[in-house]
């Protein structure tokens, strides 16, 4: 049987599994037993806002794109799931059970063909970030974000699960232990984007559409967000230190 070899297993073979995804395509997982050397020191620490406009913003001033990859594919599945729909209501009309119904399933399949491209592309971007932030670095801090909570307000549920900020964060947590590196989770009340990363003046509380700001103790002039992920790598390296033994 033909197939396609996405790499090489390394290691003890412990077992594989197999499944069927919703577009009809098969995959064989298997699973490895190996030893994952850590990586070199790179005497290097970051803090990581992550955000909707910008997907992560770094205290060394970096952003990275929020591709969008739903929003971009959203006319096409929304599209094909109306022509779904309307197989449905025909297969229904004709008393034909939607299993049996060829031009139902083959519609269903295209539409699982269009979200798998989606977390296809959502995957590797996510994987290639996160693998080149823990290359890179020895210290990552992050905000521990209540991520459920944010999904109950209506106007930003679309965008946050577009983001996968829970699915970014786990696989920096997995690859820091594989490679021996540090994620510290500073609290999510820490108010690092009212406080100056300069002085810690705390200007209090500011409203979403402010993006740029004074500090009117030090006149240091801060971008909103490159500000927060300053703070967060301040906040996180007090934290790494109290707790070292």
């Amino acid at each position: 049987m033909k197939f396609a070899k996405s790499r090489e297993p390394k290691g003890r073979i412990i077992n594989a599994t197999i499944r069927k995804n919703a577009s009809g395509k098969f995959f064989v997982s298997i699973l490895c037993k190996e030893e994952i050397p850590e990586l070199p020191e790179t005497k290097s620490a970051i803090g990581i806002d992550l955000g909707i406009t910008d997907f992560a913003i770094l205290s060394d001033g970096s952003k990275v794109d929020n591709n969008r990859f739903t929003f971009k594919m959203e006319k096409n599945l929304q599209r094909e799931q109306r022509k779904l729909s309307r197989r449905a209501l025909v297969a229904k009309k004709n008393g034909i059970n939607l299993f049996e119904a060829k031009n139902y399933q083959k519609q269903k399949r295209k539409v699982a063909k269009l979200h798998e491209k989606v977390i296809n592309q959502r995957t590797d971007f996510l994987n290639k970030l996160s693998t080149e932030v823990i290359k890179n670095h020895d210290v990552i801090c992050i905000e521990d974000l209540h991520t459920k909570g944010m999904l109950r307000n209506p106007k930003l549920a679309k965008s946050i699960s577009d983001v996968s900020w829970s699915r970014f964060v786990t696989m920096l947590k997995y690859k820091a232990k594989w490679h021996g590196r540090t994620i510290i989770k500073v609290d999510r009340w820490f108010p690092s984007s009212q406080t100056c990363s300069e002085c810690d003046h705390n200007d209090g509380k500011k409203s979403l559409h402010i993006r740029t700001w004074t500090c009117p103790v030090c006149h240091t002039h801060h971008n909103r967000d490159i500000n927060a992920s300053k703070n967060i790598l301040n906040e996180g390296l007090r934290l790494h230190v109290i707790a070292q033994p």
